[in-house]
């Protein structure tokens, strides 16, 4: 405890800590949206409320408690979509350290697609880009987004790249809206995806980039996207997107996204170390 004008212990610089982080991470949810306007004005009456008490104004100060008591609810309504946000921001960020991440925790039975598998992917958005054939490719890894799969027509077929490019073949009955790839499997086509809000999007990305934007902020995803217009292929990942990518880029993020750089690591490791050669065989 540090003695002096106020007292002030560990718990309490903790306290402080873990508010302004929490803080922190509502702002960045909120960032760019008209959210963020309604979150100041909330604060600024909160902040005004402690103010009263603390001047022990009681008749303010009920009347602010009392709003603020039915605010919390209507604050729940309100930020519906944000909170929303942040909880699946705490599963999808690193809050603690990767070998304590929700994803190995909960997750790791989940298949990951195969160097092959990766290859048919990255072939397939490369040969759309050069015919300037439109394509929006949903990969999840951790469950099946299931208002997105039930909004297509399920299919439950094996990741190849001439299957993806004919269902994104323009006279395809398919092509219009997303594929979603989930335990190497394509699981549906002709999926509506849920359109972001942001205003963080530069001008020239339509909405096919817009649904994968808005997939990434409302299921644990990966988004590949092909333009009609430019032939440009971009990605969109929970906390960034890029555009305009090569495939040399393109590869490495898939293969980011399903450790397959990590495990191409682990086994050239356990190649190096013979006794992990030796103990491998029992």
């Amino acid at each position: 405890m540090i003695e002096g004008f106020i007292s002030l212990r560990f718990l309490d610089i903790l306290d402080i800590l873990l508010v302004a982080f929490l803080m922190y991470q509502i702002f960045l949810v909120i960032k760019g949206s008209v959210a963020i306007n309604i979150f100041v004005v909330i604060f600024s009456v909160y902040l005004f409320w402690q103010l009263v008490e603390a001047l022990e104004m009681d008749l303010l100060s009920t009347i602010l408690g009392q709003f603020m008591g039915v605010g919390l609810i209507a604050l729940i309504i309100v930020f519906q979509q944000e909170l929303r946000r942040f909880l699946l921001m705490i599963g999808t960020r690193d809050f603690f350290s990767r070998s304590f991440s929700v994803e190995q925790i909960f997750y790791k039975n989940r298949k990951s697609l195969s160097d092959k598998e990766v290859d048919e992917i990255v072939k397939s958005c490369v040969n759309m880009s050069a015919t300037r054939t439109g394509a929006l490719i949903v990969l999840t890894t951790r469950a099946e987004p299931g208002p997105v799969i039930e909004s297509g027509d399920v299919i439950n077929s094996k990741v190849s790249g001439r299957l993806i490019e004919s269902i994104f073949f323009k006279n395809s009955p398919l092509h219009d809206g997303a594929i979603v790839i989930f335990n190497r499997k394509i699981v549906a086509a002709r999926c509506v995806l849920p359109l972001s809000k942001t205003t963080d999007l530069p001008a020239h990305m339509g909405l096919r980039h817009r649904a994968a934007k808005g997939m990434t902020e409302n299921y644990h995803s990966l988004v590949l996207t092909v333009s009609e217009e430019t032939g440009s292929i971009s990605i969109f990942e929970p906390t960034s997107h890029q555009y305009n990518i090569n495939s040399q880029v393109l590869r490495s993020k898939l293969e980011n996204w399903y450790g397959i750089n990590e495990q191409k690591k682990e086994e050239a490791s356990q190649t190096g170390n013979p006794l992990a050669n030796v103990f491998r065989k029992f």
